[in-house]
Parts: C-alpha cells; structure tokens; sequence
C-alpha cells in the first residue's frame, strides 16, 4: 500500500512538472496579452489542478494494470501457440480500443456536422450520427486490421521500414484520386487512433509478443504497432470516401 502511494505521488509530481510550462505560458499570454479578467485565470487554474489529478490517475493506472494486461495477455497467448487466436486477439483489441478512443469519438462528431454544414449530407441528427457511426467504424476496422499486420510482421520478421514506405507510398496514390472532402478528415484520423486508450495496450501487446518469442527483440521488434495503427486509417479512410 505504501509503496503505491509512494508511485501515486511520484506520478502527480510528474504531472505537474510536466503541465505547469503550459499554464504558466497560457497565464502569461492571458494576462500581459489578451488582458484578460482575473476570474478567466483563476478558472484556468482550477481547470489545470483537475488535468494533473486526471493524468495523474490515468498515468499510475496505466503502470497498476494496463501494461501488465496487455503484456500478459500477449505472452499467454505465444506460449498457447496459436496464431490464430493471437490474431483475432490483436483485432479485437484495436478495434474494441479504437471505437471508444475519445477523441475519435469527437472527431467523427465533429466530421459530420461539418459534412452537414457543407450540404454534404443531410442535415438531419440521423444523417450526422450515420456519418460519424461510419467514419469510427471505418477507422475501428482499420487499427484491428494494422495490429493483424503488426503481429504478422512481428511473427514473420517481416521489414518495418519498407511495409511503412510501401503504406505511405499507396496513402499518396490514393490522395490523389479521393474526393477533397475526404482528404483531411483521412490524414486526421491516422493521428487520433494513438491516443489514450489505444496507445498503452497496443504498446504492451507489441511488447510482450516480442518478448516471448524466441529471435525476437522487445526493442527491435517489439515496437512499431503504432505506426500501422496510424498509417492504416488513413488508408482506410480515403477509401472510405472513394467507394462511400
């Protein structure tokens, strides 16, 4: 138990450290630029105490459970043998991350009542909802089929930088046939998919499948999930807009 609060504190320690040239820029920038009230500052202070409590938990669960799962997960299912059951683990778990990633969430939402906005879709809330509903389970689909192909990479010694080059190749090719609309919303949607909640387990699946197999560095090849988590929304996405 001590021990644990010893790590909480550690953590919001490190929060702090790490949000407080931010509030001081905003602080300054808000009091000698924008002359701003007083009252705006004292809200933006309490709002910044809430973020560092908010990291801090978010950061200490992380190392209390989220890593460990993953990581265990991953070696369970090696030493299990199957590679079938670690591939539709590794699918599951982009996907099921991915969907309820917050800020792709906000994104999709967002997509759609500028899509509404610009006479795109109807604009109606079923419209909209349709859109975004689309768009998550596009992007959803499109991490659970990159971890499928981060695992296989990881099993096979398959090349990280030319399967990344190769991806980034055909992301341009199909750039340049997508509808405009659709260009932005894909390039935005590679970088929402590495956030809160997909980052930490797609890291410790990578992790730990590297680890329990024989041949296989954690450090070489451990890591590289998140670039296929990132490249193949964007693919995904563009085309979604070309057949959609």
């Amino acid at each position: 138990m001590k021990d644990s609060l010893n790590a909480l504190a550690r953590d919001a320690l490190a929060s702090l450290r790490d949000l407080l040239p931010i509030v001081l820029v905003i602080g300054v920038f808000q009091i000698f630029v924008f002359d701003g009230p007083v009252s705006r500052l004292s809200s933006m202070l309490v709002g910044g105490l809430l973020v560092v409590a908010g990291l801090t938990f978010f950061i200490f669960g992380l190392r209390l459970a989220l890593f460990p799962i993953g990581e265990g997960l991953a070696h369970a299912l090696a030493k299990k043998g199957s590679v079938f059951w670690l591939i539709t683990f590794a699918f599951v778990l982009g996907f099921g991350t991915t969907i309820a990633e917050p800020a792709l969430i906000a994104v999709a939402d967002e997509a759609a009542e500028v899509a509404a906005d610009a006479k795109h879709i109807a604009a109606s809330l079923e419209a909209m909802d349709r859109y975004a509903f689309g768009l998550r389970m596009t992007v959803a689909l499109a991490v659970g089929m990159a971890l499928i192909v981060g695992v296989l990479r990881i099993l096979l010694d398959w090349s990280l930088p030319l399967m990344i080059i190769g991806g980034y190749v055909l992301v341009v090719l199909l750039t340049t046939i997508a509808p405009q609309e659709i260009i932005g919303i894909a390039y935005d949607s590679g970088g929402v998919t590495t956030s809160t909640v997909t980052v930490p387990l797609v890291t410790a699946l990578g992790v730990g499948l590297a680890s329990s197999l024989k041949g296989r560095s954690p450090m070489l090849d451990g890591f590289g999930l998140i670039a296929f988590a990132s490249l193949m929304p964007i693919l995904f996405v563009l085309m979604y807009g070309i057949i959609v």
